[in-house]
């Protein structure tokens, strides 16, 4: 998980050219919504069972605790908030440090086991794409407070939106969900996903949002409860899950793209995290 956060957050900084100018972060805010890649903890302060506060979770982030986040360390969010010139992260939008001026930085609102398919969280009762648009709406309300009408527009617009679904969408639902294997193909439920992507950018748009990074499924395959379900027996990665992942990144750059053309002044950067991960896996001497 670090690794796959660590690279996420590399390729964002080379996408978008960000750079630190006179000691001052590139962009006013961060606004971070999907999965467990970016859940900033979240989920802590909910029913589920789909948690990260307990050891080893957190033992190489600041104080050695686990916070919420599901990695050892820092996520792909926080390694970007600090090459763009922040000096502290997005709060979690349940936690208590979200409120005051700490929300003139962005707030953090993903929930791990969510994904672009609206069942998924609620399977594992964790916090749907929706209900995390419902919430970046709370902060805007909240944000008109602190900083003035004129002041948060000019937030919103100039941050920096992450957004990470798609893998539970996948690995925690349709290939062990016969309610959805059993009706749609891979592809046909790649379909779906990429219609409520196309949906959310839109809303977000809506919202004021205008610089969008949004991650690639990584290869699916090569996780390790892939290769323990469906690996039959074998230690490789699974060639055909992977091939499903490469599906539905190529429809997410051909959305992605059709998107920056319809709404003006978008700017939507892909983020592949795919190539690289599975470089790493496959070819581990090489690298």
């Amino acid at each position: 998980m670090g690794l796959s956060n660590s690279l996420l957050a590399t390729f964002l900084f080379l996408c978008l050219e960000l750079y630190v100018i006179n000691g001052q972060p590139l962009v006013p805010a961060m606004f971070i919504f999907g999965d467990s890649v970016v859940d900033a903890g979240n989920n802590n302060y909910i029913y589920t069972i789909v948690k990260a506060n307990f050891r080893p979770y957190g033992r190489d982030f600041v104080h050695h605790k686990p916070t919420g986040r599901f990695c050892n360390g820092k996520l792909a969010a926080d390694f970007t908030a600090e090459n763009i010139g922040f000096t502290s992260y997005p709060p979690a939008y349940l936690s208590e440090e979200a409120k005051g001026k700490n929300l003139l930085i962005g707030a953090n609102f993903a929930s791990g086991a969510s994904g672009y398919y609206e069942t998924t969280a609620k399977l594992y009762h964790a916090i749907p794409l929706s209900q995390q648009l419902e919430h970046f709406k709370d902060y805007q309300r909240k944000l008109e407070g602190i900083a003035g009408k004129t002041n948060a527009s000019s937030i919103i617009s100039g941050g920096l939106c992450l957004v990470s679904s798609g893998s539970s969408d996948f690995i925690q639902n349709y290939y062990i969900n016969p309610l959805l294997y059993k009706v749609y193909t891979p592809d046909q439920f790649s379909d779906i996903l990429i219609e409520s992507f196309s949906a959310f950018v839109q809303k977000l748009y809506g919202l004021g949002v205008r610089k969008i990074g949004v991650s690639t499924l990584p290869p699916l395959g090569c996780l390790p409860a892939t290769i323990t379900v469906f690996g039959s027996d074998s230690n490789e990665c699974v060639d055909k899950i992977n091939g499903d992942a490469v599906s539905f990144n190529n429809k997410l750059n051909a959305t992605s793209q059709s998107l920056v053309n319809k709404l003006s002044g978008l700017n939507l950067v892909v983020l592949d995290i795919y190539q690289p991960l599975y470089d790493l896996v496959t070819k581990p001497s090489e690298n």
